[in-house]
């Protein structure tokens, strides 16, 4: 029987592997055009993180202009895209670290503090976004932030639940390297009248 708790040194490919799902929607949310998207038909207008566009309801053809164009576009891709860079350099890193027989657990938890860091900017970027878009940007019919945008979000959820765990992942080193001995519980009879 192999039991794998959290802390175990045969899960440790765990906080990769969910590095490398935030990685995926982070690539999503970055490529996605459905930050924001009309809500029912007529569809009229759609926007990416990096541009918006829109169209009439009898026409094909969609009408764009970039967010690149706006301070607020050019600080929520930035912030999005320099937390998105961090987070890929901490995949790598975490990769490296759990590779290695010797876990260093300060290295570790450094990776834990840089997540944090990609989280706050992630959050900037994915708060900013929405508040100067419906500001600046005109908006026709009913809108909804959309798939895109959510996978952003979801990125970021997950970014912070690992830094969570790789700073609180020290705390269980001998658990991790399997340096604690299984501890048996027995009681005898006298003791224990209940169990007859």
């Amino acid at each position: 029987m192999v039991v794998c708790g959290l802390a175990c040194w045969r899960c440790r490919w765990l906080l990769p592997l969910l590095l490398g799902l935030a990685i995926i929607m982070g690539i999503i949310a970055l490529a996605g055009r459905g930050w924001l998207e009309s809500e029912s038909e007529p569809y009229v207008q759609q926007a990416s993180l990096w541009e918006s566009c829109t169209r009439g309801e009898e026409d094909l053809n969609w009408s764009c202009e970039s967010l690149m164009d706006y301070g607020w576009g050019r600080a929520a891709a930035a912030t999005y895209l320099v937390g998105f860079v961090i987070l890929v350099i901490c995949f790598a890193l975490a990769v490296i670290a759990f590779s290695i027989e010797i876990l260093r657990f300060n290295f570790v938890r450094g990776i834990g503090g840089l997540l944090f860091v990609v989280a706050a900017f992630q959050i900037i970027g994915l708060v900013i976004y929405p508040v100067k878009f419906t500001e600046d940007i005109p908006l026709t019919g009913d809108n909804m932030f959309s798939w895109a945008y959510g996978f952003g979000w979801a990125s970021t959820v997950v970014v912070i639940g690992c830094a969570f765990f790789f700073c609180c992942l020290p705390n269980w080193e001998d658990e991790v390297l399997g340096n604690i001995k299984p501890t048996s519980y027995y009681s005898s009879p006298e003791r224990a009248p209940y169990l007859n």
